[in-house]
């Protein structure tokens, strides 16, 4: 609970709502209790009261200690109430198992008598501080908050139009040029196209924090990288981990490479199964004893990944873009790993500090760009384009207001023209006033005369890296513009905002966990009339539009997938949550002390495998949300209070064994976890007593089957497990049950196993809102899908469905899908490699009218009839065995459809897809045609071992901004010129067998290269075997 942070209504919210239930369980309390709790309740809704009338302004010292006492305070309530809710056993358990009521309430009251005592004396004593706190407000001449002015308020409410406004996400599919940059960019250009030059150069970008660094690389990475055969952009930052940093190198220059690791080390356990016991422990023991480098998850040795970096590269021309250097040592042991191979290769290196741009700097064919603070009539451009894009969803949106209400827009933004003048020419400064100008268009003129008197003055001084004069803005004036956009924000939003500083510097985050986080942390509630899941993207977008945050990579669909929050950002926040005790960090690169008082949420950042004393001097018994980078030795479980932990984010931690279930199956109140690539291999049954747990993030892990009792987790909502990037994809088999024989002759009850999403009561998963990953096969019942009745997301990775019981499963299967795409189904994605169901989809009596995203991978070869009907879907994907110029012709008139994938994702080439393929090549008379329609696409892609030949009409696909193509033949890509808006295209080409350095035929280049000017044409190579 966060009362002093951000003020969070939900929060205090949560709070008081327990206090409530707790009074209305006749049953739990004891005399002279209830009077306490009572007591407390009304004390908390005062102060909240109290707290929510404070203005910025009203935050002395003394108000700040007294917030952090009612903090504190309201800290061990929530903590005593959920230690009270969870140590005392339900009554119903007594009289259920009892035929005698009387008894049953006797047996009760000796079976708890101690807890209950225990926890009388626990709020008694909170009784006591309670009544402190309020009179040491009045001794200590704590006043009253001053009266608020109607428009100067940080925590109204947001109005319904806001709410509606964020709702709808941005959709971005490129990039724009940055502003003011033209010079250093024509110049990098230059550096880069030199050709003459043979020898691997390096280009260092230093300047002031915030002036756009980042910024300017990837842009330049972006329009030159075509011109590269590998390419690779890397985040380092001060916590600087080697092994990460070329295991994501690696990831971009080999696309297989996390595959081919899985693959193998599947492959190594398989085997060591089918060895029997007295060898296996023998093998175990002869590893032990054998020397070894570390390994990490993925079982590659520690030591490879730099050197198959260096290997990969050295007979190709490459281009790295290694964002955020903070010393020279670091960049020559990354140096030191990318070969110099008289390729004409280039390395962009982007740093605050002038020490590694000289260590960068090591020929005359090297250099160094120093970037300034932007002038006047840049800072006033980029002002305006950024209050644009903040007001639109899209940039045709941008561009039209740009263009139809131009005069209105200058108008407004010369109101706030002193606004931008006050930034100092500091791009980051100056986007994230812009978004809080475009966030609060109503505002009167008084409230940007006040906003003007908070922010710095200008200044005109030296600074340490260009050492010459210039319009500067200080780090003491970045701040004082962060604090005026986050006192702007409302209570909730700042909430969510603060908790951003759980993730490292540079580190890519996914949005949905972040929104999944701060469901799990009670951040977000439901208001407004929306769920909890829509009013966290709501607040996502929010932030989003405000700069606060920045994009890096765009789903399928066009919505934002991962983010970065900019390091003098992150800084900020992680300063305000470290001064109100909201988030503690141990390791990384924020070296904070140990807190005064007990730690609430932990994060721990460091990179060392070693078991250590990093958390020594800090109190974690109120641990309440756990986050751990790097390896899981650096935790004791034993510092935890297993009865308090909520969220617990394990993703990508090395070290996580089965053995570490035993612990987190002892946290009863988990509401989050998730073990996304780590090396679990089996969820124990145990799991099943995490009655609160909402998430179960199981991705890209060995576990292969769910227990049974995980129909127990009753508030159970997001179920992901199974291995997308796996060829074919792996799915996570549903739970399982025998039943009980009745008759060893009986077929129907002859041993098969059925899948129970309900228990004895009939209660269940009924929660369930995404079941994403799994596989189906013939002991699935899967007619108890139709309970599924909250189901958003479906997402069947695998169907083995064979024997005689074939039709009749497909029947129940595709009669529960039907069923619950009338009650709301979004999302259905089915993989049907042999099956065959997929065909079974046209039976469908009604279109599923709700989909927005449709998945069909496999064998199809007719699209269903009710496909043109889906008006509300933005994301297609169809096996490529439907491609025809008939099948375009039907999807042409949809007008929501954002993107458009043909894929087939076989582990290898099949005969039958073949030839299914040559087929519809030759009804299409040898050619692919792509009528005029699809008003809406912007990405359209082509995943197959052969794509024919394809051709453009006239105004067809007239927003297409992106084609991609992975393929091992390509027949050719003709009337490319007709594609007005488009802007890259990214083609990679699979091999077989051993490399060949043969190239893709010269006229599919020429066609592309000539169709316009500022088309981007990227090529890759991958070279694989079966």
């Amino acid at each position: 609970m966060d009362l002093v942070v951000g003020a969070s209504e939900s929060t205090i919210n949560s709070l008081v709502g327990k206090l409530g239930s707790l009074l209305a369980q006749e049953y739990a309390l004891i005399r002279g209790v209830r009077g306490d709790i009572q007591y407390i309740n009304d004390e908390l809704a005062s102060m909240k009261a109290f707290l929510l009338d404070l203005t910025q302004d009203d935050h002395d010292n003394r108000k700040k200690d007294w917030m952090k006492q009612i903090r504190d305070m309201a800290y061990d309530c929530e903590d005593c109430i959920d230690d009270f809710a969870h140590r005392l056993p339900k009554d119903s358990n007594f009289s259920g198992k009892c035929c005698c009521p009387w008894l049953a309430a006797l047996l009760y009251d000796l079976w708890t008598c101690w807890p209950r005592h225990e926890i009388a004396s626990n709020i008694a004593e909170l009784k006591v501080r309670a009544q402190l706190i309020a009179d040491r407000r009045m001794r200590y001449g704590v006043e009253s908050p001053k009266g608020r002015e109607s428009n100067d308020s940080s925590d109204d409410v947001p109005g319904y139009d806001e709410i509606a406004e964020d709702q709808l996400p941005r959709r971005e599919m490129t990039m724009k040029e940055p502003v003011g940059t033209r010079t250093v960019m024509e110049e990098l250009e230059k550096w880069v196209e030199n050709k003459a030059v043979k020898d691997r150069t390096v280009a260092s970008i230093v300047g002031f924090g915030g002036v756009g660094k980042t910024t300017i690389a990837m842009a330049l990475f972006n329009k030159v990288m075509k011109d590269f055969d590998c390419r690779a952009w890397v985040t380092v930052s001060q916590n600087y981990d080697e092994e990460a940093v070329f295991r994501d190198i690696l990831s971009q220059i080999i696309p297989d490479y996390n595959q081919q690791d899985s693959y193998e080390n599947t492959e190594r356990r398989n085997t060591e199964k089918c060895i029997p016991g007295q060898f296996k422990r023998a093998l175990q023991l002869c590893r032990r004893h054998t020397p070894t480098t570390q390994h990490d998850n993925s079982g590659r040795s520690k030591l490879t990944s730099a050197t198959t970096v260096k290997e990969h590269l050295q007979e190709k021309r490459y281009i790295i873009l290694v964002d955020d250097i903070w010393s020279a040592e670091t960049w020559k042991q990354i140096s030191r790993c990318l070969p110099d191979n008289n390729r004409s290769s280039r390395i962009i290196v982007t740093s605050r500090l002038r020490s590694v741009g000289a260590a960068c700097y090591q020929s005359e064919k090297d250099h160094i760009f120093s970037i300034d603070f932007l002038c006047d009539e840049d800072a006033e451009m980029l002002f305006k384009q950024s209050v644009s894009e903040s007001k639109c969803r899209n940039d045709g949106d941008a561009n039209n207001l740009s263009k139809q209400n131009q005069k209105h827009s200058d108008k407004e933004i010369i109101h706030h023209g002193e606004l931008w003048r006050r930034c100092g020419g500091q791009p980051l400064a100056i986007v994230t006033m812009a978004g809080l100008v475009a966030c609060n268009q109503n505002k009167p003129t008084k409230y940007w005369d006040k906003l003007c008197k908070r922010l710095p003055a200008r200044e005109t001084s030296v600074t340490e890296v260009f050492d010459k004069q210039v319009n500067s803005l200080t780090l003491e004036g970045v701040k004082r513009i962060l604090d005026c956009c986050y006192n702007d924000l409302h209570g909730d939003l700042k909430t969510c905002l603060l908790y951003l500083a759980m993730f490292p510097k540079g580190c890519k985050t996914s949005r949905k966990c972040v929104t999944r986080r701060w469901i799990a942390e009670g951040f977000v509630t439901k208001k407004y009339g929306l769920t909890e899941e829509e009013l966290a993207e709501t607040y996502f977008n929010q932030l989003l539009r405000r700069k606060l945050i920045r994009p890096v990579d765009h789903s399928s669909n066009g919505k934002l997938k991962t983010f970065q929050v900019h390091d003098m950002v992150l800084d900020y926040i992680a300063s305000k949550a470290r001064e109100e005790n909201f988030i503690t960090v141990i390791g990384g690169h924020w070296m904070m002390p140990a807190p005064s008082g007990k730690v609430r949420r932990l994060s721990m950042q460091s990179s060392s495998s070693k078991p250590g004393d990093s958390t020594k001097g800090f109190n974690l018994s109120q641990v309440r949300s756990l986050t751990a980078f790097g390896n899981i030795n650096q935790l004791r479980f034993q510092e935890f209070n297993n009865r308090l932990i909520q969220v617990l984010d394990f993703q990508g931690l090395k070290g996580v064994r089965d053995k570490h279930m035993n612990h987190i199956c002892k946290m009863l109140i988990l509401k989050y976890l998730s073990l996304r690539g780590t090396a679990i291999t089996e969820i124990p049954p145990r799991i099943g007593k995490l009655e609160f747990l909402e998430t179960l993030d199981i991705r890209e892990t060995d576990v292969e089957e769910l227990p049974e009792n995980v129909r127990k987790l009753k508030r159970i909502t997001s179920i992901l497990g199974g291995s997308k990037n796996k060829n074919p994809r792996k799915g996570l088999r549903l739970p399982e049950e025998k039943r009980k024989k009745q008759q060893l002759q009986d077929k129907e009850d002859d041993g098969m196993k059925a899948l129970r999403l309900q228990d004895n009561e009939g209660n269940g998963m009924k929660a369930l809102r995404i079941l994403s990953g799994i596989e189906i096969n013939k002991t699935t019942a899967v007619e108890s899908f139709y309970l599924l009745t909250e189901l958003k997301k479906l997402s069947i990775y695998k169907l083995s469905i064979e024997g005689p019981d074939k039709i009749q499963i497909f029947e129940q299967l595709l009669s529960s899908i039907e069923y619950l795409c009338s009650c709301g189904l979004q999302t259905l994605a089915i993989n049907d490699l042999d099956s065959e169901f997929i065909e079974s989809l046209d039976k469908m009596s009604a279109a599923p009218r709700y989909l927005v995203a449709l998945e069909l991978s496999g064998k199809l070869e007719e699209t269903p009839n009710w496909l043109q009907k889906l008006h509300t879907l933005n994301k297609l994907t169809l096996s490529v065995t439907v491609l025809r110029t008939g099948t375009l012709d039907l999807l042409s008139s949809m007008p929501l459809l954002y993107s458009l994938t043909f894929s087939f994702s076989g582990a290898k080439q099949d005969n039958d897809i073949v030839n299914v393929l040559e087929k519809n090549k030759s009804q299409s008379d040898g050619e692919i045609f792509v009528p005029k329609g699809f008003k809406s696409l912007k990405l359209l892609r082509f995943f197959a071992p052969r794509v024919p030949k394809l051709g453009f009409c006239d105004n067809a696909m007239p927003a297409l901004e992106i084609i991609e193509m992975r393929y091992q033949t390509f027949e050719g890509l003709f009337g490319v010129n007709t594609l007005g808006n488009l802007k890259g295209v990214h083609l990679r080409e699979e091999k077989l067998g051993e490399k060949d350095e043969k190239t893709i035929n010269g006229f599919l280049l020429d066609d592309l290269k000539y169709s316009t000017e500022e088309l981007q044409v990227a090529i890759d190579h991958t070279f694989i075997t079966y």
